[in-house]
């Protein structure tokens, strides 16, 4: 087995600013040399980005030679890719619309609108 580190990206050169410019997983696969399943992406793929988002955050890759950004950045994207593949996107709950969903939880019933008779029956103003 290959430590990442070891394995050279394809075109490390300017890496960090070329993933600054990239708009699709599938551009993010193909800059950072890693193999994916288009199905299987096809499914997750904004929970992979997420993730690996996540995980660039909490690392500082600026300042570091190109060569080195590129394979940290692709051992975040194999990461996430790994983790999120074959999981449901309710198991890993990586958007806030999904974490503020307690599934143990049942959603409550919409409370019914209340207008008074009284302000039904009001005249409304013309002006």
């Amino acid at each position: 087995m290959t430590c990442p580190i070891d394995r050279l990206v394809p075109d490390s050169a300017g890496i960090l600013d070329r993933m600054r410019h990239l708009s699709s997983a599938e551009d993010f696969f193909d800059a950072l040399g890693v193999r994916f399943e288009p199905e299987r992406l096809a499914v997750c793929r904004l929970h992979v980005m997420k993730r690996m988002g996540e995980m660039l955050a909490g690392d500082d890759l600026e300042g570091l030679p190109d060569s080195v950004a590129a394979a940290r950045a692709r051992s975040m994207l194999e990461r996430a890719y790994r983790e999120l593949t074959g999981a449901s996107p309710l198991e890993r709950r990586l958007f806030k619309v999904l974490k503020d969903r307690d599934p143990a939880r049942p959603v409550p019933s919409p409370r019914r609108p209340f207008v008074a008779l009284g302000d039904a029956l009001r005249p409304i103003d013309g002006g």
